[in-house]
């Protein structure tokens, strides 16, 4: 009785575990269809959200015709520039030096970096000898001034006594040359004596015009003459500078006087805007460059002999603009793809210009009303049918 009431017990248990695996299972499956059915969802919207955005060559619903973006890029002010380095130099440098006969010098009276007004003194050379040399000639026209007059009076002796018959027509003649030699040595002697004063102010040496003193090559106990190889004193005359820019040949024949530049001296934080005032009429035959010349007034930063940088305006077009993603190239040269009125894909040659930030002015080839492919690489040939998208959004 017993036995068989603990049989049915067990019997009783098996049944129920059978039931709860069937259960899990189904909640397994439940759980497996559930996520395969998110999955699905997630798919759908994914697609759905990438549908909305433009994709430049997916073919359109029931046609395989590439979608394009293309841009009418009109005419408009282009600027370029030209990247150039160079150097700074006084605009007008003045090289001063002795003119007349020298001699020693005793005082150096200006330095390198000091401004000097117009007939300023720049250094004192010794003059004791020709101080002496000047009073000699002065004398000497005192002593000629003594001669002519006393050549004039006895002339004038001889004049009275010439109405009594006591001198002769011919000592008249004779006192007269004696009295046109002695006022002729008059005049010499005071042309020696204007000389010599003259070298003597020539060892005074003064500043030619007002400016700022460059370079000194003098010291006192010298002894210095005219003709030397090198300068004594080199002066900036008002201060004036200037950068002195290579440009090769290309770039300079677009650079023209009135130009303005920017201009960045080594081991300076300034920048400077200066205008270019001379156009080299040379190009050196070994680098193939020229020289732009443009004016900077006077800074502490600008230093003459110094390195610079700087961007060289090379005038403005009025030109249809592109990107370079725009602009191909091949053995033909320049071109570009344009979509006609059958959105057919026409090449059209061109010939690019100034290069800027903001993309590259075409300057032959492009009206700026045609419809520019932006991007076509090698997704496009010439002749295709595409499907053109503004790029602002407009068809």
């Amino acid at each position: 009785m017993n036995y068989e009431a603990k049989v049915n017990d067990l019997s009783g248990v098996i049944v129920d575990d059978v039931e709860l695996e069937g259960s899990w299972a189904r909640r397994n499956r439940v759980l497996i269809i559930a996520i395969i059915v998110i999955l699905l969802l997630l798919g759908a919207g994914f697609l759905m959200t990438r549908g909305g955005e433009e994709q430049p060559f997916a073919p359109q619903q029931g046609k395989q015709v590439p979608t394009v973006s293309v841009v009418a890029p009109g005419r408009t002010t282009v600027a370029g520039t030209v990247s150039a380095t160079g150097t700074l130099a006084a605009r007008r440098e003045m090289p001063v030096g002795v003119v007349g006969e020298g001699g020693r010098v005793t005082a150096v009276l200006v330095e390198p970096g000091q401004w000097v007004r117009a007939g300023q003194p720049l250094l004192v050379i010794d003059r004791s000898v020709q101080t002496q040399q000047a009073q000699s000639s002065a004398a000497n026209v005192e002593v000629a001034r003594a001669d002519a007059n006393l050549a004039q009076a006895n002339l004038d002796r001889a004049l009275q006594l010439v109405e009594r018959g006591f001198i002769s027509k011919a000592d008249i003649d004779r006192l007269t040359a004696t009295r046109d030699a002695a006022v002729a040595r008059v005049r010499v002697a005071e042309a020696q004596l204007g000389e010599r004063r003259a070298r003597n102010a020539q060892l005074s040496l003064v500043a030619p015009a007002a400016g700022l003193v460059l370079d000194r090559n003098v010291e006192p106990g010298q002894v210095v003459g005219a003709g030397g190889g090198t300068p004594l004193f080199s002066i900036a005359r008002g201060g004036e500078m200037e950068a002195l820019f290579d440009v090769n040949e290309d770039d300079l024949a677009v650079v023209h006087v009135g130009s303005t530049a920017t201009v960045r001296p080594v081991g300076s934080d300034k920048e400077f805007t200066c205008q270019v005032w001379q156009i080299s009429p040379i190009i050196d035959p070994q680098d193939r460059q020229g020289v732009a010349r443009c004016a900077l007034p006077y800074d502490p930063a600008l230093r003459p002999g110094g390195f610079v940088s700087g961007d060289v305006s090379r005038g403005a077009i009025v030109a249809p603009r592109l990107p370079e993603s725009a602009i191909q190239t091949d053995e033909q040269g320049s071109f570009v793809y344009i979509v006609d009125s059958k959105n057919r894909v026409v090449r059209r040659n061109v010939k690019t210009g100034i290069v800027t930030d903001e993309g590259i002015a075409i300057v032959q080839g492009l009206t700026g009303a045609e419809r520019v492919i932006l991007r076509a690489g090698g997704f496009v040939n010439e002749g295709d049918e595409v499907h053109p998208v503004n790029a602002s959004g407009g068809r």
